[in-house]
């Protein structure tokens, strides 16, 4: 009776129209409240887009450290004082095995170009990738790019045997081709798939598996390298494989846009539908390049990319050599060592990111000064302790600390002007992306090729050069970004704006052309 009499009383405190509670709470929200635990599809997109750049970058950065025991040992003699350029094998715990099994006699500057040659497939296929993404969807351009450098990392032990260095070349230049759709689709997606509340977490998630893939590749190559029988090919065996596994599921569970999706539900749906209708479009008029090129928000993105991709390419592609024959590490050491700076690296973006959203929904700094401020901590901390590191010697273990405490702030990249494409045009961010990322990546043809000349002793002084470029390249950009970076959409994503000035401009040369006929001469 007790239990009857409260809920008598409650009756009339409840809303006649339970409508008016549904409208308050947010249909993310609903999702969960009315169907119980269940992932929704953003995500799913989200963590495989994580493990398509996963993939990526293990079959793109597993020749760095793999190279490093393909190659006949190089026994230099250096005029310059032995004690301060050279570190002796004693310096660290783990003692070098001795590689008896290099069999090719490649030198530092061929080895350069072996390590960028990636990059020239890579540059070419962005802006193509880009704009085939934006119109037909990016699911297959990833897809089919990851799936055909899987194919050439199986390729590559077969590649090199019977071809050597230039056979090694050629194949390379073919998987940067299959790689180079890969940030350009991955950024039309998350146009489609990401409300801008959650930009920074779940480009920052996507983004992240650059990172875990390079420590995932640094580790295992390693491990691989130090115990298979089969020797340096089982690494391109096992990362090949892994790629192939990704593309099957992938093309399984993940679609261009929501409305494609057979599986998503009404409430995430309706939510992404009202949260990104205002600034993407399925069908935008053709990318406006001359607005794009004008504008400077967009140079400054380029400049901010490539001040990242300087240093993240340098340190991604020869900082295995250079604990090597600097350093002195096993191999061993070395995938475990080489992987730490990008761990830390991952997990401050993770932290990041949400602190970002954080910052900008709250409404304490502007999403432009938020996306100015992480590129800046990005750029000056790995500036300073990666130089800082070339001065410490032969202290190989504080080394690899400054090297871990730089590329940890690098992380606040990607809150910062990773996800910048999305905030100044969804409509075009596929293409956007395809050019900034294109253009950074063309550091990654000179990265290696200045190494390989300014380090032909791999000495600890002429490392300390490179290093020196590095901070430079970074401090310069990063200038240039904060004079000129932009967090909001620019009026070039409009689709009436673009029509409306197309329309514009023909009219004009219509009538420049009527004028030219009526007076010849």
């Amino acid at each position: 009776m007790l239990k009857k009499q409260y809920i008598q009383e409650a009756i009339p405190l409840l809303p006649k129209n339970l409508n008016s509670i549904k409208q308050q709470i947010p249909p993310s929200s609903l999702e969960i409240h009315y169907q119980g635990i269940r992932v929704q599809q953003r995500w799913i997109f989200a963590f495989m887009g994580f493990l398509a750049l996963f993939n990526a970058y293990t079959m793109r950065t597993c020749l760095s450290i793999t190279i490093t025991e393909m190659v006949v040992p190089q026994n230099h003699t250096n005029s310059t004082n032995e004690s301060e350029d050279t570190c002796p094998v004693e310096v660290v715990a783990d003692p070098p095995v001795v590689s008896s099994s290099g069999t090719y006699d490649w030198d530092e500057s061929l080895q350069g170009i072996i390590l960028s040659s990636f990059y020239w497939g890579y540059v070419l296929t962005h802006i193509p990738g880009g704009m085939l993404s934006e119109k037909f969807g990016g699911k297959y351009s990833l897809g089919l790019g990851i799936l055909s450098t899987a194919i050439f990392t199986l390729l590559t032990p077969l590649a090199v045997e019977y071809g050597g260095a230039t056979a090694l070349i050629i194949l390379r230049i073919l998987m940067g081709l299959g790689e180079g759709t890969t940030f350009p689709a991955l950024n039309a997606m998350l146009a489609q798939w990401t409300p801008p509340e959650e930009r920074s977490k779940i480009g920052s998630l996507v983004f992240a598996g650059a990172q875990l893939g390079t420590v995932f590749t640094s580790t295992i190559s390693g491990l691989i390298l130090h115990h298979s029988p089969v020797g340096w090919p089982a690494v391109f065996y096992v990362f090949g494989c892994i790629g192939v596994l990704w593309f099957i599921t992938w093309t399984l569970v993940c679609y261009n846009n929501p409305s494609e999706h057979p599986f998503i539900s009404d409430h995430e749906k309706k939510f992404l539908h009202e949260r990104l209708s205002t600034h993407t479009h399925k069908k935008p008029p053709n990318t406006p390049w001359r607005h794009v090129f004008s504008a400077k928000p967009v140079w400054a993105l380029i400049a901010a990319q490539i001040g990242h991709d300087w240093g993240l390419f340098t340190m991604i592609t020869d900082l295995p050599k250079y604990m090597s024959s600097v350093l002195k590490f096993s191999i061993k050491s070395n995938g475990y060592l080489s992987s730490l700076p990008y761990l830390c690296m991952w997990i401050c973006s993770i932290i990041s990111s949400w602190i970002a959203d954080w910052i900008i929904t709250a409404g304490h700094i502007s999403r432009t000064n938020v996306r100015k401020l992480g590129t800046t901590i990005a750029s000056l901390g790995p500036a300073i302790f990666i130089v800082t590191a070339s001065y410490v010697g032969c202290n190989g273990y504080t080394v690899v600390a400054m090297f871990t405490i730089g590329m940890t702030f690098m992380g606040t990249f990607y809150p910062g002007m990773k996800v910048n494409a999305l905030d100044l045009s969804p409509n075009y961010s596929g293409t956007l992306m395809a050019v900034v990322n294109g253009i950074g990546a063309l550091t990654g043809i000179l990265t290696p090729i200045v190494v390989g000349e300014l380090t032909p002793q791999s000495t600890n002084a002429q490392w300390r050069l490179v290093f020196w470029i590095v901070f430079c390249v970074l401090l310069i950009t990063n200038v240039i970004f904060i004079c000129w970076a932009d967090g909001e959409v620019q009026y070039w994503n409009d689709p009436d704006f673009v029509n409306a000035d197309r329309a514009k401009r023909r009219k004009k040369m219509e009538g420049k052309e009527k004028m030219e006929t009526r007076h010849p001469c």
